[in-house]
């Protein structure tokens, strides 16, 4: 009987060791993070596909990274503060050679993409976000194959996807011989947009994504390179523009709030990226900033020619000595230390009017 028991007690102890080398089983406080969305995204794809909206070469990265590793900024970008924040890596572009583990989430965003797959498509060829949504796809597939079906589901389930989309949707209208606002109204053009977004938020959601933080449309008219392209232009920001992202702003929060009484468990972050620029602009020296109309880097008025480091076409261009005086880096995108200001507020903000209905922290561990 002492044998019997022995052997029963060894096969117990074998079991156990063998359930546990082959666990991939995840701890409590593991962050995995999806993102899709466009260039304040970006880490990096667009290094990997055939376009000019690149930003591998100098002086992109220039202040915090020191090397320019395909961000458009100086430095960091949201999700890279993000993930600082949640004691996670930062999250490595999904096209980079080499990611075998997805664990810690992966960025599929594509400087120039939008939410519809016509924008910037002849122009700049971007990984648009249905596209993007197929890459996802591929990611399940691998984490089902390296978790098992449960821990994979559980791992899509706490993840957090970060959603930037659909500033580049609305500044292609404004392009010179641009039909678009010919062809559709403002309401339905609109609508196009918000409609790819949800089908895009659905077909996460039906893969077990329920914590989702979003971008709102910033205050358009105001970025150097859409103020360019107000023919009117006197200095003051082309509202033709910005009108166009307020009627997002509202129809997303609308769409949001449907989709939470939509979607069982269903959880989210809004952040007013509109409201966060308008009071930089309003207010610079209040966060730290002297240049709120000119980027630091670019050519022509206000620097606002796609021009910074001489690879897209124009050669020549300006740079300024401090770019942390400055929200805008290049004609369209923020400064690392604007992206940071953003990225800080999108975390751990209390007023619902600037992110809500939680912020990213309180999402995470929700």
């Amino acid at each position: 009987m002492a044998n019997l028991r022995f052997h029963i007690i060894l096969f117990l102890l074998c079991t156990s060791f063998l359930t546990l080398i082959s666990c991939h089983c995840l701890p409590e406080n593991h962050v995995t993070l999806f993102i899709f969305g466009d260039s304040i995204f970006d880490s990096g794809n667009n290094n990997y596909i055939n376009t000019t909206a690149q930003a591998n070469y100098q002086p992109y990265g220039e202040t915090y990274i020191k090397y320019p590793s395909g961000r458009f900024s100086d430095g960091l970008l949201i999700p890279d503060f993000i993930a600082e924040y949640a004691k996670a890596p930062y999250v490595l572009p999904y096209l980079q050679p080499g990611i075998h583990d997805f664990t810690y989430g992966v960025n599929f965003a594509s400087s120039g993409a939008g939410a519809l797959v016509e924008t910037h498509r002849e122009l700049l060829h971007p990984i648009d976000l249905t596209t993007q949504l197929r890459f996802f796809e591929d990611v399940e597939k691998q984490l089902m194959q390296k978790l098992g079906d449960a821990e994979a589901k559980s791992l899509l389930s706490k993840a957090v996807y970060l959603i930037s989309i659909g500033r580049n949707d609305y500044v292609v209208p404004f392009y010179p011989n641009s039909t678009v606002l010919q062809t559709y109204s403002k309401e339905e053009y609109v609508g196009m947009v918000i409609g790819n977004l949800t089908v895009t938020i659905k077909e996460l959601y039906e893969k077990g994504g329920r914590k989702f933080g979003f971008l709102n449309v910033e205050r358009l008219g105001c970025i150097p390179f859409v103020k360019r392209l107000d023919q009117r232009s006197n200095g003051s920001c082309f509202e033709e523009a910005t009108a166009l992202a307020e009627l997002h702003n509202r129809e997303l929060s609308l769409a949001l709030q449907e989709l939470e009484r939509q979607l069982k468990g269903f959880k989210y972050t809004n952040f007013n990226f509109y409201s966060f620029l308008s009071e930089r602009i309003n207010n610079p020296s209040k966060y730290g900033f002297n240049e709120v109309k000119m980027a630091c880097c670019g050519s022509g008025q206000y620097r606002g020619i796609l021009s910074c480091g001489g690879r897209r076409g124009v050669t020549d261009y300006e740079l300024c000595e401090n770019p942390n005086e400055y929200v805008f880096f290049d004609a369209y995108h923020l400064t690392g230390k604007a992206n940071k200001q953003l990225a800080e507020l999108m975390w751990s903000a209390t007023d619902p009017n600037v992110t809500g209905p939680h912020n990213l922290r309180t999402l995470i561990n929700l």
